[in-house]
């Protein structure tokens, strides 16, 4: 049996997986809030008092750099250490994954219909190879790639989601300059995430003396600021709202073809994180994929590349199992 799990700075997921003729199948699964715990080593107690099973091994996504088995969390008062959860667990087999490397083992395991595609590419979704992206805004912003050997992809961690924001035009531009007074270094992360919407928002808010709808106002000081930000923007009831997710859009495609060439990712690029399912008619209208393909010279390799929104929420979650799966021997699972 192997323990998965996909911390988040808003949920932490664990499940439990087995592994069949190369399929993988969770037979519990539990959503914590994380800000509600101490530790991830707290949540991995009760769940597994609630679950108890033989483990073989483990593995979880987390958000944050991981050097020797250890990351301080990125977006959660937390230090998660492997010799830790060895500790409470007892058995060896226990690795971290970086949140996106998790996501990237998990596209092995998804189905065609657990993807939407939001530009085929020159070649067809089925046809590109080479190098594959993932780009994933969510509470933050994940990004990893997947190299491609010829016959395999293998997934690799970044902090691609703190390189710094380059804007395009004179109204990006003014984003900067309003982000820069706030934060000093703007990130791609202060503009692609929920806060980053919120960060739109307040800029058209603020800097553009843009008018706010009262019912909008107190949606969001009523719950998620970003999901009610977005929810405006997609019905159309509010113009600030609008204009906030038309500039995410616009920035989100342009940093989704840096990443692409960043990497050469011929074999296309996965959106991934909370965000990308919930806004796919913005994502399809046109103004993600212009921004996208917009690199001059390079725009013929962009132009071959497929771009598909992750729909499965799980993604992450059965890639640490996967991840568990090849790391530590795959006979021990089957």
């Amino acid at each position: 049996m192997i323990l998965a799990g996909d911390v988040g700075g808003t949920h932490t997921r664990l499940a439990l997986f087995e592994v069949r003729d190369g399929k993988f199948a969770s037979s519990v699964e539990e959503i914590y809030p994380s800000a509600k715990y101490k530790s991830l080593e707290d949540i991995i107690d009760i769940f597994l008092k609630a679950h108890p099973a033989k483990l073989e091994s483990a593995a979880v996504g987390i958000a944050g750099p991981i050097r020797d088995g250890r990351c301080v969390a990125t977006n959660l008062p937390w230090i998660i250490d492997t010799k830790v959860i060895i500790g409470r667990i007892g058995i060896q087999n226990v690795a971290l994954l970086n949140d996106l490397e998790a996501n990237a083992y998990g596209i092995a395991t998804l189905g065609p219909e657990d993807f939407a595609v939001i530009y085929p590419g020159a070649a067809g979704a089925a046809g590109a190879k080479g190098n594959v992206a993932i780009v994933s805004p969510g509470t933050g912003l994940g990004k990893a790639g997947m190299y491609f050997d010829g016959a395999d992809h293998h997934p690799f961690a970044t902090e691609g989601g703190h390189t710094s924001f380059a804007p395009e035009n004179e109204l990006q531009a003014e984003l900067y300059a309003f982000l820069a007074k706030r934060y000093g270094h703007v990130s791609c992360e202060r503009i692609l995430s929920g806060p980053g919407l919120v960060n739109l928002f307040e800029f058209f808010r603020d800097a553009k003396g843009v008018e706010v709808p009262e019912e909008l106002a107190q949606a969001m000081k009523a719950g998620d600021a970003a999901a009610a930000i977005s929810k405006s923007a997609m019905s159309g009831t509010a113009g600030i709202a609008s204009s906030a997710l038309d500039l995410f859009v616009q920035c989100f495609g342009a940093e989704c073809g840096n990443f692409a060439l960043n990497i050469l990712a011929a074999g296309g690029v996965y959106l991934g994180g909370g965000i990308p399912p919930r806004i796919l008619p913005k994502l399809r209208d046109g103004a993600f994929v212009d921004a996208f393909l917009a690199k001059g010279r390079m725009r013929p390799l962009l132009e071959a590349a497929p771009v598909r929104v992750i729909l499965n929420d799980s993604a992450a979650l059965r890639g640490a199992a996967r991840g568990a799966w090849l790391r530590f021997g795959k006979s021990a699972h089957v």
